[in-house]
């Protein structure tokens, strides 16, 4: 069973950069994007649209940020994790990401492949018994 991510990027050659890397390399399917924080929120908290994974920029479209995705996350069930991947991660928004129960912070420009290996590695946890 694979696991199941939900995309929130603004940049649509990012976001399918993405979304073919996981694919391809975690074995990850995308079950849906988002490129603003009320359309991210409104499906990770609908209880009807299942997914194990939400990767999160923190610069979305205007009217929002993924500091508001994170904080509307903080009630999930425990197994679903929500990382962030954002070109603006100093210890600060490391920080502020972690306090709003980000599992994981990833810089853009140089852990991309550091979160490729951490989704392959929730996917392999999923698939175990």
């Amino acid at each position: 069973m694979p696991l199941n991510a939900f995309i929130v990027e603004d940049n649509l050659s990012i976001r399918e950069s993405l979304i073919e890397a996981l694919d391809e390399l975690a074995g990850v399917v995308t079950r849906g994007v988002a490129s603003d924080e009320k359309t991210a929120a409104t499906w990770l908290t609908d209880p009807a649209n299942e997914w194990d994974v939400a990767i999160v920029d923190l610069v979305l479209e205007a009217g929002g940020n993924g500091f508001g995705v994170l904080r509307a996350c903080r009630g999930r069930h425990a197994a679903r994790k929500v990382v962030v991947l954002t070109a603006t991660a100093n210890p600060d928004v490391r920080a502020q990401c972690e306090a709003l129960g980000s599992d994981g912070v990833f810089d853009k420009s140089m852990e991309t492949d550091a979160l490729i290996d951490w989704c392959s590695a929730q996917s392999r946890a999923k698939e175990s018994p």
